[in-house]
């Protein structure tokens, strides 16, 4: 993590502290480096309050990519019951934490957490 101190790149916010997130692991545990594929060769810079969204929006992309594969039939790590319930239990803490935040989050709809908690509620949930 680098801190910077220009104005955060998705509410423009100045005077605080900004960070980048570049390494870690994703909602499933699994290793990334969000800086090495070519595609993102401009790293953004975030306040606060926008890396939290920028990590809520990451863990719904990952829960969001294991359902589509559980869907198809592929390998998920959603076939996995306490995977499931822990990725059916983020998904309630996002739609609360973006219902309790003003203004809006530039990077997450809660229409849309609340559409995947539905798809997921469709799925008998694995043992």
């Amino acid at each position: 993590m680098e801190l910077w101190n220009e104005s955060c790149q998705a509410c423009g916010t100045t005077g605080s502290p900004l960070t980048k997130f570049s390494l870690g692991k994703d909602f499933f545990g699994r290793p990334y480096d969000r800086l090495s594929p070519s595609s993102d060769q401009s790293p953004k810079w975030y306040c606060p309050s926008c890396s939290m969204h920028k990590n809520l929006q990451r863990d719904f992309r990952d829960i969001c990519a294991e359902f589509e594969k559980l869907r198809v039939g592929q390998g998920s790590e959603l076939a996995k019951g306490s995977e499931f319930r822990r990725a059916s239990l983020r998904l309630r803490e996002i739609t609360t934490l973006l219902g309790a935040t003003q203004p809006q989050s530039p990077f997450l709809s809660g229409h849309d957490v609340t559409l995947l908690m539905e798809r997921l509620n469709t799925l008998t949930m694995p043992v």
